[in-house]
């Protein structure tokens, strides 16, 4: 029997184009899943690669059909279910056997699970690229011991996707590094989506745009700074039509987006880490909103419609408006990595994670590659500042401005737009009015507060 070089637990959609793409890449790949017969269909429906797959009926076989030391990547659902499999495959393991936990895990499982593992091996590594990315090349974020990942990582980096030949695959650092990028990746991916949509409604609503028309835009606007995998699919979304109605598919999906936990758990995180990422936070909370449809309806029915035809913004304004926004989402993505490596002594690589996004994941984008180099020249400094996108800025935040202020006047929905505004404006605003704040908490709690002159904990004398 061959001796597989790796394993592999969960046969369904990303973990079966998964194991295809360990296969392509020429390595031998034993797989098992709960379901038998998912095992044999897969096997037999792997054509030409079938020779470098490995059905297993039982785990005992799957890992009598690995070549040691044995590593075993498990696609299961996040949560109880790994902890299960974690369980039952521990005591039919030697001691330097891998567990690579490679599913949307919450970071602090993975923390949880490498601490329980001690000096067993274990990784948790981030998977962004969906089925086609898992199939031909994703984006792939490390977690766990370096001497682990250094032992796997010529499988994974050959499967991963490449950027001008570097492969896409990088060691984040110990314990639930990799998920907590991953997430964070997840939650620029929200806001992202969020911009695009907001850019979609201004076109639809408050331009008359027709789908086919907003589609060619965005096509435009993907060959310049907007290139990206998120615009290149909006165009070819908004093109597209249902085969059914002949009508855009468009006006034939229903407005309620869903969403699997990622990008709410990078929203909590980022409070507990006092990470302000207003931008992503608002595509969270706008896709929460998208899904009570009959409390829009009856809002509509109450108030009147609340788009309106907007007046004096051009597609030139709207595309300068997300080209500010990406660059404000990134940047607050960035500062939340950078957060929560002070916070849990992690020393994320910053310009590396930039260069993994490059391709492979959902957020890969033309901007990536000028990030990865501004993060080099300095990591410690917001993204917003940097030359390169302090030029952008300086050229398209007023873009932003009116599009986000014609759009309020009009009634076109825009929170993550908005709300990237409004971090923008806070940012470069050398004293705001947080100084009231300070008074209003030493009035009414004795809070006390510091002064310009450098004394702390002073009190105000606030009379009756």
């Amino acid at each position: 029997m061959t001796q597989a070089d790796i394993g592999l637990i969960g046969l369904g959609t990303m973990g079966a184009a998964l194991a295809l793409n360990i296969a392509d890449n020429g390595f031998d790949v034993a797989v098992w899943n709960r379901t038998t017969s998912v095992t044999h269909e897969f096997k037999n429906d792997a054509g030409d690669l079938a020779s470098k797959v490995h059905p297993h009926e039982t785990l005992e076989s799957l890992i009598s059909g690995l070549s040691k030391p044995r590593a075993i990547i498990l696609m299961v659902p996040a949560g109880d279910a790994v902890d299960q499999q974690i369980a039952a495959l521990r005591p039919l393991l030697d001691p330097d056997d891998m567990i690579i936990d490679a599913g949307n895990a919450n970071f602090h499982d993975t923390n949880r699970r490498a601490q329980d593992a001690g000096d067993l091996p274990f990784l948790g590594i981030g998977v962004s690229g969906g089925e086609e990315g898992a199939r031909f090349g994703p984006s792939i974020m490390g977690g766990g011991k370096r001497a682990h990942w250094d032992r796997v990582s010529h499988i994974l980096k050959a499967i991963s996707a490449k950027y001008d030949g570097t492969p896409c695959a990088t060691w984040m650092g110990n314990e639930g590094t990799g998920h907590f990028v991953k997430a964070v990746h997840n939650g620029i991916e929200y806001a992202d989506m969020q911009m695009i949509a907001e850019a979609y409604g201004v076109m639809r609503d408050g331009m008359g745009m027709s789908a086919d028309a907003v589609g060619t835009t965005f096509a435009t606007w993907d060959n310049g700074p907007l290139d990206s995998y998120l615009t290149e699919i909006s165009a070819k979304v908004a093109k597209a039509a249902d085969p059914e109605t002949g009508k855009p598919m468009l006006d034939v999906i229903v407005d309620a987006a869903g969403q699997k936990g990622t990008g709410r758990w990078t929203v909590i995180e980022a409070q507990h880490l006092a990470a302000p990422i207003p931008a992503i936070d608002a595509a969270v909370v706008a896709r929460n909103l998208s899904s009570q449809r009959a409390n829009r309806t009856h809002g509509q029915d109450l108030f009147g419609a609340a788009p309106q035809p907007i007046d004096g913004v051009s597609l030139d304004d709207l595309e300068g408006a997300l080209i500010a926004g990406k660059i404000i989402c990134y940047a607050q993505g960035f500062e939340m990595i950078r957060k929560a490596s002070d916070q849990f002594d992690w020393a994320l690589p910053l310009p590396d994670i930039a260069r993994v996004w490059r391709e492979g994941c959902i957020i890969r984008s033309k901007m990536l590659n000028d990030m990865a180099e501004a993060l080099t020249d300095d990591a410690d400094r917001n993204l917003m500042f940097a030359p390169f996108f302090a030029d952008l800025l300086k050229t398209h935040h007023d873009a932003l401005r009116r599009v986000v202020a014609a759009a309020a006047i009009g009634g076109v929905a825009m929170p993550a737009l908005a709300s990237g505004l409004a971090y923008f404006d806070a940012m470069r605003t050398a004293r705001g009015t947080a100084n009231m704040i300070q008074g209003q908490r030493d009035f009414f709690g004795a809070h006390g507060f510091e002064r310009f002159d450098g004394r702390h904990d002073q009190h105000g004398h606030w009379g009756a």
